[in-house]
């Protein structure tokens, strides 16, 4: 990606020089017109002198207006020159430094253009436009840095994540190829259970792309509704892990796409789920109206969460050792979706450990105008 070319033409530089001497020698021109008009229209043609025998001393010799026009003129000249210089050069001196700061933000630009993200205008001064303006690209380019190094280490992540279940059902093919009297269908349920991994990764990846990308059609949607879809979805499987749910709150309206709130409420009350207690779990959905907000909080049991382990758990393929179960270690994208889907919706995500064990998780979200 580089600068788009443009046809050459004058530079602003040269124009503001211009426009400046221009300034100048018209200001000049306006003030010896007013000398003229106002000084030299009140000089006689001819200057009449005393007659003989009046009484009167004879005056000194006076130029006439024609001698006075004869020496303004020459002198107008060499002063609308020497104003012509003086524009020049101190319009061409003064726009250079004005357009210094533009110059250090093209420079950033270009390098931002070849893939420097890393550079930074930092131009110092006071607060004025032109400050605003590099102060504005700094920020841009510090949020495009960040955002680069997020998008490469996510696809460095997934390319790991998505080679691991390839690299297991070549193996496992190997040792069906060398061993043929080995029992077929061992291999099979293995490799079964690999593909669905597969697949299951391929989907939420998908799924993550659809929510950043914020490409959904919005309506009513009743979050609490959603919540008890998830709920009575995810029944069976908290009841083989011996856990209770407990769902309660009022109605939650938003706006926004069904299938993605399902889906965030879905992965936050599954991964209480299967992140809680061997035995006796509890996991509690509620939902409200708060200031303008509608609020879904899922809180968990479980084993102790540090502050730093936490704040871990909504960057993708982070599942937090302390939390994996062997049942189900999952694909590690369950709550880098929710964020993802909460920031789709306008909202936001917090996450808390629970001082007796667990994590509790609020999402908070516009709330539906009033019909």
């Amino acid at each position: 990606m580089g600068i788009v070319d443009r046809e050459q033409g004058w530079s602003v530089r040269l124009k503001l020089t211009l426009s400046y001497a221009g300034v100048i020698m018209i200001s000049g021109a306006v003030l010896l017109a007013a000398v003229w008009v106002f000084l030299l229209r009140y000089v006689p043609d001819v200057i009449a002198k005393p007659e003989p025998g009046s009484g009167l001393r004879p005056w000194p010799a006076s130029p006439d207006r024609g001698d006075l026009v004869v020496a303004f003129l020459p002198r107008v000249g060499v002063m609308l020159a020497l104003l012509l210089v003086f524009g020049l050069v101190g319009g061409w001196l003064l726009a250079g430094s004005m357009l210094a700061p533009l110059t250090r933000i093209t420079n950033a630009t270009r390098l931002a253009a070849n893939g420097s993200l890393s550079h930074r205008v930092l131009l110092e001064g006071r607060n004025d436009e032109f400050r605003e303006l590099a102060d504005s690209f700094d920020t841009m380019l510090a949020q495009l840095e960040a955002h680069d190094a997020e998008q490469k280490r996510f696809a460095a992540n997934a390319s790991h994540e998505l080679r691991t279940p390839l690299a297991i059902t070549q193996t496992l093919l190997e040792v069906a190829r060398n061993d043929p009297g080995r029992d077929p269908g061992d291999l099979v349920d293995r490799l079964h259970h690999v593909n669905t991994r597969a697949i299951d990764l391929t989907e939420a990846l998908l799924l993550l792309s659809r929510a950043n990308q914020r490409s959904f059609t919005r309506e009513d949607v009743d979050l609490s509704l959603a919540a008890e879809e998830a709920t009575e979805t995810l029944l069976p499987q908290a009841e083989k892990h011996g856990v209770t749910i407990e769902t309660s709150g009022e109605p939650a309206p938003t706006i926004g796409s069904y299938p993605l709130l399902l889906q965030l409420t879905t992965n936050l009350v599954h991964n209480a789920v299967v992140h809680n207690l061997p035995e006796q779990g509890m996991v509690w959905v509620t939902t409200s109206v708060r200031s303008g907000s509608v609020v879904l909080k899922v809180e968990n049991t479980g084993e102790k969460l540090s502050p730093q382990v936490v704040s871990t758990l909504t960057e993708p393929f982070q599942r937090g050792t302390q939390r994996v179960r062997t049942d189900h270690a999952g694909v590690g994208l369950g709550l880098a979706i929710v964020k993802s889907i909460a920031q789709a919706h306008d909202g936001t995500l917090t996450m808390k450990p629970r001082p007796d064990g667990g994590l509790r998780i609020t999402v908070r979200l516009p709330a539906a105008p009033a019909h």
